[in-house]
C-alpha cells in the first residue's frame, strides 16, 4: 500500500509537471499561429491509450511515463520527421517563424516551471506558513545517529557553528550543505573544531544508504523491548522516560551507553519518569553495556509537545508570500545546481547516487500529505527547467543553443548537423534514463 500511495503521487506530481511544461511550448506557438500537430502526456509509440484530433492538433496519452510531448510543425524533433524537413517551409511552420519566436516558443516550458515552482513554494508558504527547527535550538547539540558521522570526526553533543563558512540557520540543512563544502565549524566543550568533509563524503553517504546522519538529542523514552529484555522483567514500562542512572543525571537517549558502560555484568538503580512520578527501579545490565530497549525516534512535533525543543514557524500573508516563495524557489534551485556539479566530478562519487523514478518516487511520504506533496512538485519543477534548459541536443536548451547560434551568425545550423546532433543527444538522454534506473535497480540488492 505505501508503494501505492508513493507511485501514485510520483504520477501526478509529474502529469501536472509535464502537462504544463508542454503548454508552455503549446500557447505561444499558437500566439504565433504555429501548428502544433500532437501534445501528448507521457509517449506513445506504436500506439496511445486515449486520443482526440480538435482543430490541427491531435490530444492524446500515451503508454509510456517518462514526460510528454508536443509536434511543432517544421521542427526538428524527437519525431525526426525528414519528410517534412525536406519540402518548402508553409507560413504556419515552426522554421518559418522569425529567431524570436521560435526562441520564444522553446524558453516556454522551462519558464512555465520556473514560474509554478515560485507559485507553489508561494502558496504553499501562505496556507501552511514555513515551521522549522532551529539549529541555535540544539544548546546541547547533535545526536550522531550514524557511524559515518563519527567516521567523519563528529561526536554526540557537537554545536554545528558554519558549514562551508556559513552559518546554519536550519537543523534540516546541515547535511545538504555538507554535501557542496569542504569544511564544518563545530563548538565541542566550548572550543571550536574544524571537521574536514573528505572529497568523497558523497560516495561514503551512498554506500552508507543513509542520509540522516545528525539527529536532535532526543529523551530516553522507551518504544519496545528486545527480546530477554531486562529492563522489561525488573517492570519498566513502554513510554517511561530514564532521567537518572545511579545518580547520574540522564538528559539524552545518547548519554545512556557511556553511563552503561560502566555497569557491565552489574546492576544499576534508575530513575524513570512515569505519568508525571519519579520511580526508582533496579535491573541488571548486559555484558554489552545495554539494558534491553528501543528508544522512540521522535519526531520534530513531538519533542516540541515534550518541551525539549521549541519549533521556529512563521507564517506569510498573500501579498508577502510571494517574494517569500520566489527566494525559496532560488535557494532551492541554487542548491540543487551545485549538487549537480559535483555529479560531473568523478572523484566525488556523486554519479553513484543518480537515481531514477525509484529515487524520485522514493522522495514522496508513504501516507498522502498535501504540504509534503506540492513542496515536491515544486522542487522537481525546479529541477526539470534546469535539466531542459542544459544545452544538450533534444533537449530545450539543445534547442535554444542553436536558435542563439542562428541569431548571432545570422543563418540556421547546417539542417544535416542538427539531425545527426538530435540523434545523439536522444541516445545521451536515454544512456542516462538507464543508468538512472539502473542505479534504483541494484540498490534493491
Amino acid at each position: 500500500m505505501d508503494i501505492l500511495i508513493k507511485a501514485l503521487q510520483l504520477i501526478m506530481s509529474l502529469s501536472i509537471l509535464v502537462v504544463l511544461h508542454e503548454l508552455g511550448h503549446f500557447i505561444p506557438a499558437k500566439l504565433f499561429k504555429t501548428k502544433v500537430e500532437k501534445f501528448y502526456l507521457f509517449f506513445d509509440p506504436w500506439f496511445s491509450l486515449v486520443k482526440k484530433k480538435i482543430g490541427d492538433t491531435e490530444y492524446g496519452i500515451g503508454w509510456l511515463p517518462l514526460g510528454g510531448y508536443v509536434k511543432i510543425s517544421g521542427m526538428i524533433d524527437e519525431s525526426m520527421d525528414k519528410e517534412q524537413m525536406k519540402k518548402a517551409p508553409e507560413s504556419w511552420e515552426f522554421r518559418a517563424k522569425p529567431a524570436w519566436q521560435r526562441l520564444i516558443i522553446m524558453i516556454g516550458g522551462v519558464t512555465v516551471n520556473l514560474l509554478l515552482a515560485v507559485l507553489i513554494y508561494s502558496m504553499t508558504l501562505y496556507v501552511y506558513g514555513d515551521k522549522f527547527l532551529s539549529n541555535d535550538s540544539l544548546t546541547d547539540g547533535v545526536w550522531c545517529v550514524d557511524n559515518l558521522s563519527k567516521e567523519l570526526g563528529f561526536i554526540s553533543g557537537d554545536k554545528i557553528v558554519s558549514v562551508g563558512g556559513e552559518p546554519i540557520l536550519r537543523f534540516s540543512s546541515i547535511v545538504e550543505k555538507m554535501l557542496s563544502s569542504k569544511t564544518v565549524i563545530v563548538n565541542r566543550d566550548n572550543e571550536e573544531k574544524t571537521i574536514i568533509i573528505p572529497d568523497n563524503f558523497i560516495e561514503q553517504l551512498i554506500a552508507n544508504e543513509k542520509t540522516m546522519l545528525f539527529y536532535p538529542r532526543i529523551p530516553a523514552i522507551i518504544s519496545s523491548f528486545v527480546e530477554n529484555s531486562n529492563c522489561e522483567k525488573a517492570g519498566f514500562l513502554i513510554k517511561d522516560r530514564i532521567v537518572a542512572i545511579n545518580g547520574f543525571e540522564i538528559n539524552y537517549n545518547d548519554q545512556i551507553a557511556g553511563v552503561l558502560s560502566s555497569y557491565k555484568d552489574s546492576s544499576v538503580i534508575i530513575d524513570i519518569l512515569r505519568a508525571g512520578d519519579v520511580v526508582s527501579i533496579k535491573t541488571k545490565v548486559g555484558a554489552n553495556g545495554t539494558i534491553g530497549y528501543y528508544p522512540a525516534l521522535l519526531t520534530f512535533n513531538q519533542l516540541e509537545e515534550l518541551e525539549v525543543y521549541t519549533m521556529t514557524s512563521k507564517t506569510y500573508g498573500l501579498l508577502a508570500s510571494f517574494p517569500a516563495g520566489y527566494k525559496k524557489s532560488v535557494n532551492k534551485l541554487s542548491s540543487y545546481i551545485d549538487q549537480f556539479k559535483l555529479i560531473l566530478s568523478p572523484s566525488s562519487g556523486a554519479y553513484k547516487g543518480v537515481g531514477g523514478f525509484g529515487a524520485i518516487g522514493s522522495l514522496f511520504p508513504s501516507q498522502w500529505d498535501w504540504e509534503r506533496f506540492w513542496n515536491l512538485t515544486a522542487f522537481l519543477s525546479l529541477m526539470l527547467a534546469f535539466l531542459n534548459i542544459l544545452p544538450i541536443p533534444a533537449l530545450d536548451g539543445g534547442h535554444v543553443a542553436f536558435l542563439m547560434y542562428e541569431i548571432v551568425f545570422g543563418k540556421p545550423a547546417p539542417e544535416k548537423f542538427m539531425e545527426f546532433a538530435q540523434v545523439v543527444g536522444m541516445l545521451l538522454l536515454l544512456s542516462l534514463v538507464l543508468f538512472a534506473n539502473g542505479n534504483d535497480i541494484l540498490k534493491l540488492f
